[in-house]
């Protein structure tokens, strides 16, 4: 696929499911999709365009929690990433760990450390903090940082 096929391609087909479009450099896009649409999207990127899946971060903003979906098309040099932002209050999104294995791992960390609810995830087990670490608290999330 062209270089800008891939850029073209996305826009054309995920028009409506995108909030917000951002170029940040040539090989740089940001991407904001409503959190119901994830799924759907990250399959597109994934599954139909091939990208690979990089990482999936969180970020603990004044708007609320952000997730960010990293992909790679790495023969283009093109870095695409999927950003959702979740209410501190409903911190909560659809796993996309059943359709990207790789997403396992870091959507329990992201939970742990954040408090984001990964609905419909394959393994929602505890994976850092100790087992008598108390409910409620992130570590990640700017009040407890604050309240140290």
């Amino acid at each position: 696929m062209a270089k800008q096929d891939v850029i073209k391609e996305l826009k054309e087909k995920l028009g409506k499911k995108i909030l917000k479009w951002e170029e940040k450099s040539p090989q740089r896009y940001y991407l904001t999709v409503p959190r119901e649409d994830i799924l759907e999207v990250a399959h597109f990127v994934f599954e139909k365009q091939k990208a690979r899946f990089i990482i999936e971060s969180g970020v603990d903003t004044p708007a609320g929690i952000e997730i960010l979906y990293h992909f790679s098309f790495d023969e283009l040099n093109k870095i695409v990433t999927l950003r959702v932002l979740l209410p501190k209050d409903k911190c909560q999104v659809e796993s996309v760990a059943p359709i990207i294995p790789g997403a396992d791992w870091i959507e329990r960390e992201i939970a742990e450390l954040l408090g984001v609810k990964f609905l419909n995830h394959p393994d929602p087990r505890r994976l850092l903090l100790a087992e008598d670490w108390p409910e409620g608290k992130f570590p990640l999330r700017q009040e407890v940082r604050e309240n140290q």
